[in-house]
């Protein structure tokens, strides 16, 4: 069991999901390069860590999520806040439309909780060859249960969090299927709804390049498969 808190930060004018990047450069240069919790990079290279802030578009509007530590850290950003930012060719208002901060009970549980993920990335170079291999349908979503479970236990270490309970996941549907471009590389992203004994709280990011709103969490009240 462990309890963490997460903090909700809305701002209040549309973006397009490509924005994204542009959107948590702005951020990070506002907070402050030095402070690598903003953008998960070293000097030469990635701070290999779950990203405890994390930027995403939640109902077109931009979202800062910040998650343990992340949310004694947004003040780096809230003490030069600016009024504008600018995203690639445009300018942005900073105008926040919904602040939530949220304390949560981390917890493998005896019962199922259902989930929606969206835009999941689930393979990198070495798996997806491996992945590609496979010719059996259920074989396939077995090997995307194992990602997935250590997507799962790569958010608990990222918040310290110990669990020593086995964790039991099925993918229930595969919602959608599709090739998008990421730092110039063709990923393939998936939209899936999935069940599992762990609780997961609305909008935290799983699996690759969760920083920058892949991979979002969603509760359900049940799958619609089952």
């Amino acid at each position: 069991m462990k309890k963490i808190r997460i903090l909700y930060i809305e701002f209040e004018n549309d973006i397009a999901s490509y924005e994204i990047p542009a959107f948590r450069s702005a951020v990070v240069q506002i907070a402050g390069n030095e402070n690598i919790i903003f953008h998960n990079h070293l000097k030469e290279n990635f701070r290999y860590s779950y990203p405890l802030i994390q930027y995403k578009q939640i109902n077109k509007h931009p979202v800062i999520i910040c998650i343990d530590e992340g949310v004694e850290e947004i003040h780096h950003f809230f003490e030069k806040k600016q009024i504008g930012i600018i995203l690639g060719e445009r300018e942005y208002e900073l105008k926040i439309n919904k602040l939530n901060l949220n304390q949560f009970i981390m917890q493998v549980w005896d019962k199922t909780f259902y989930y929606h993920l969206r835009n999941w990335l689930p393979l990198n170079q070495k798996n997806y060859h491996e992945f590609k291999k496979i010719d059996n349908e259920i074989e396939q979503i077995e090997y995307l249960e194992k990602i997935l479970t250590g997507n799962i236990l790569s958010f608990a270490r990222g918040i310290k969090w110990e669990i020593n309970k086995r964790i039991q996941l099925r993918i229930n549907k595969i919602n959608d299927k599709k090739i998008i471009t990421v730092k110039k590389v063709k990923r393939e992203a998936y939209t899936i709804d999935f069940s599992t004994n762990v609780f997961l709280p609305n909008h935290i990011g799983l699996g690759k390049n969760a920083s920058v709103g892949f991979g979002v969490v969603k509760q359900m009240r049940k799958s619609s498969n089952e």
